[in-house]
């Protein structure tokens, strides 16, 4: 079982944390929408602190930040400290998306995921089995069969979380259980686990000034911009899930990045038709934390997957 968070550590100023997990004594600090503070140390370095949302958010992003990076691809702020209620990490400067750096990403992700992971549902190496995906809990179980666990781990509970709460109803949530159900049948060709992100929406990609391209990115290009990510729920799942995420909720240049992604690691045939699967995960979770708009979406999604699956059963009852 997880240590409870000291209650006196959640009424620590950011510079006192960042002096107690970092040891270096800071000169100023700055809020941050959304609630992180930017903290800048005696040398005019600035560094993000961090509070986590439940008792192993702090200690389940700083794992994910570090198998990321472990990965040798895509960037991310390096961890500069945690413990079980803050998150010390560097600071991103970020500044406008471009063309190239969105091409970059799509081929940065690909490797990422390529990077691959011991299971469908494994948590990052030291990370917590229990995790989270924002403010919502999130279950980080190993298993073998992606339809099983994606059913299992990433959609039902959250079903029943917005059943229970009253914004999905019972006779409507048989819909999404019929996915679940067919899933075997709606998942495509299978896939190994990869090494994602998690929770890729855009707010999670910051475009920044690269002034030191790392020695693994041999890319050349009229711009120095890099995409980062920050704010990981990362785990094992499949690699579909995480493009579907920054579908669903936009991303400059999002053409760009996909089909990047797709030239450096082709697509299985009927990924397109598959977006909808992989994100019924984050709009069952958006449905637990923000209601029923979400749940609408949802709902949309699924229907849809079962309609295209009737659709295509009944072409190839017609083929001789």
């Amino acid at each position: 079982m997880s240590r409870r968070p000291d209650a006196r550590s959640d009424l620590e100023a950011p510079a006192a944390v960042v002096a107690r997990l970092t040891g270096r004594g800071a000169t100023g600090t700055r809020r941050v929408s959304g609630g992180p503070a930017e903290v800048v140390l005696a040398d005019g370095t600035a560094v993000m602190v961090k509070r986590g949302d439940g008792p192993n958010a702090a200690r389940a992003e700083a794992a994910g930040l570090r198998w990321l990076a472990g990965a040798g691809t895509v960037r991310v702020p390096a961890v500069l400290g945690a413990d079980d209620t803050w998150l010390v990490t560097e600071r991103v400067r970020t500044g406008p998306p471009t063309r190239e750096a969105a091409a970059r990403l799509g081929r940065d992700l690909a490797a990422l995921h390529a990077s691959g992971a011991p299971a469908f549902g494994a948590p990052p190496p030291g990370g917590p089995a229990d995790a989270c995906i924002g403010t919502a809990p999130m279950r980080n179980s190993p298993a073998g069969d992606w339809p099983r666990w994606y059913a299992e781990q990433r959609v039902l509970p959250y079903l029943r979380r917005a059943v229970d709460d009253g914004t999905i109803r019972a006779a409507e949530a048989v819909t999404i259980e019929t996915v679940c159900e067919r899933l075997p049948a709606l998942a495509g060709p299978p896939e190994p686990p990869a090494r994602l992100h998690g929770d890729l929406w855009n707010g999670n990609v910051l475009w920044a000034a690269n002034t030191a391209r790392p020695a693994h990115t041999a890319h050349t290009a009229p711009d120095d911009t890099e995409a980062w990510l920050i704010d990981p729920a990362a785990h094992g799942g499949h690699r579909e899930t995480d493009l579907a995420m920054l579908r669903l909720f936009g991303c400059p240049y999002l053409d760009d990045v996909l089909e990047a992604y797709d030239r450096a690691a082709p697509l299985a045939p009927g990924w397109a038709d598959r977006v909808g699967l992989h994100q019924l995960f984050p709009l069952l979770v958006h449905t637990m934390l923000f209601g029923r708009g979400y749940a609408e979406q949802a709902l949309a999604v699924a229907r849809s997957a079962l309609d295209r699956e009737s659709s295509t059963g009944r072409t190839r009852t017609r083929d001789p």
